[in-house]
């Protein structure tokens, strides 16, 4: 009977001790340390060993709290502060206690624990890059602003050439001053376009557009000709070709008659008498 008695009582304690019982694992240190769940701290998605730890990070006039293991690298923490921030890795600067840390730098060995600071900073290259790009970008958007304002007065010109060239087939008389009005407009919008510093597409939007003006100017005078000249147009040109008979004389002929001599030679047979 009293055998029986302990072993009811170790029956009943024995389901208290297993829902305290504490789970333990052993670090890759050797050091045995309590098994944590995953909901048991907040994670942004890290990789790497040790507990959870909130590291506080400035960047700029901004304040973040990331929370990553505290045996991951600084490499793996600027992934979880990308996130956060939107800097790339690459172009970030992680600063601890003054010192700037390398990737492959562990946080517990550089003395990272709960609640320390980091400071972030934009590495100055890609600062400079990215600043250099906007400026690129700027000056391509004024000058396709500038290349477009010039395609809209040349438009307006196309127009009036397209007119110019319907009355000139027609065969009618157009006074001389319609051509040179235009002429001198696509001149001056050819100026524009010469003065506009262009890079890139912007570039190739202002050679494409002074191909465009140089060929009106070219039509113009085309037209301009054939206004004076019907027949200057070689498509509606005819041909005349003129045979001439040539004759001993040279007359009628596309070549002189010799010149004749300007002297006469006189002679005088006088008969002789006895």
């Amino acid at each position: 009977m009293k055998s029986g008695r302990p072993r009811r009582e170790a029956a009943e304690v024995g389901p208290e001790k297993n829902k305290n019982e504490v789970d333990w694992e052993m670090r890759p240190c050797g050091m045995l340390v309590q098994r944590r769940e995953e909901d048991d701290a907040p994670c942004n998605g890290a990789g790497g060993n040790g507990p959870m730890i909130k590291v506080n990070v400035s960047y700029g006039s901004s304040q973040h709290e990331i929370f990553v293991p505290s045996r991951s690298t600084f490499g793996e923490m600027k992934q979880i502060v990308a996130k956060r921030i939107g800097l790339d890795p690459v172009e970030q600067r992680l600063l601890f206690r003054g010192k700037e840390q390398e990737d492959e730098e562990r946080l517990h060995l550089a003395g990272i624990k709960e609640n320390s600071k980091v400071v972030v900073l934009e590495d100055p290259a890609s600062k400079e890059k990215k600043l250099e790009q906007s400026q690129e970008s700027e000056e391509v958007s004024i000058a396709s602003e500038a290349v477009a304002g010039v395609r809209a007065e040349v438009d307006k010109l196309s127009k009036r050439v397209a007119a110019l060239e319907v009355l000139v087939h027609d065969g009618t008389k157009v006074e001389e001053k319609k051509f040179v009005e235009p002429t001198e407009l696509l001149m001056r919008q050819l100026l524009k376009l010469d003065g506009i510093e262009a890079q890139g597409e912007a570039r190739v939007q202002r050679k494409a557009e002074v191909c465009r003006v140089q060929g009106l100017v070219d039509q113009l005078d085309s037209l301009k000709a054939r206004n004076v000249n019907p027949f200057s147009d070689r498509s509606n040109a005819v041909s005349i070709t003129t045979n001439w008979e040539t004759f001993k004389s040279g007359v009628g002929s596309l070549k002189a008659p010799p010149p004749m001599s300007s002297s006469t030679e006189v002679t005088c047979d006088w008969e002789q008498f006895d």
